[in-house]
């Protein structure tokens, strides 16, 4: 947020208006910088402006990577490193290989992606919340929108009028 920007918070009683809200927020040219709901919106995302997230293109990659490590580390332990004939099986068999590969695949994948998440959404340890609102994790409907220091007041109004039950300014120089 830059210093001569405000952050207007509006807390809407139900989903609808919030949704509602959020998209005439987008079209007055105030796109609303988050939505903090008790639980999942449907057509939030979209009023908000979200893009497709990149979350599971990170997971097939790392899935991948995991197959691939496990595969290769695999066949040069038992095919180069250490070979032996066991039970009369060729050494250069794969299914032999499948589990461990199954599990280093998912292995991956899964720790990968969750480091990725945190790493997406800046969740480092220590950092300190941001939560505009406690209603927000009960039963309100919460709208946060950075305005130039400006046109506070014509925001604060919209909110107001769009249905929100309380609207407050915060921070900014």
């Amino acid at each position: 947020m830059q210093p001569d920007t405000k952050t207007v918070v509006g807390v809407f009683p139900d989903p609808r208006s919030l949704v509602e809200a959020a998209r005439a927020a987008r079209e007055r040219g105030h796109p609303p910088r988050d939505a903090y709901t008790p639980h999942p919106v449907h057509g939030l995302d979209e009023a908000l402006g979200i893009r497709a997230n990149r979350l599971p293109h990170a997971a097939l990659i790392l899935g991948a990577t995991g197959l691939a490590v496990a595969l290769l580390f695999q066949f040069w332990v038992v095919a180069i490193d250490w070979p032996a004939r066991l039970g009369g099986k060729n050494e250069r068999s794969i299914l032999p290989l499948v589990p461990i590969a199954f599990e280093l695949t998912v292995l991956f994948a899964a720790i990968g992606t969750v480091l990725v998440f945190f790493a997406q959404e800046r969740l480092w340890p220590g950092r300190a919340p941001r939560h505009p609102s406690p209603r927000a994790l009960d039963d309100g409907f919460v709208l946060v929108i950075d305005v130039p220091a400006g046109e506070v007041e014509s925001v604060r109004e919209f909110l107001a009028g769009s249905g929100a039950g309380e609207v407050r300014v915060e921070g900014g120089g």
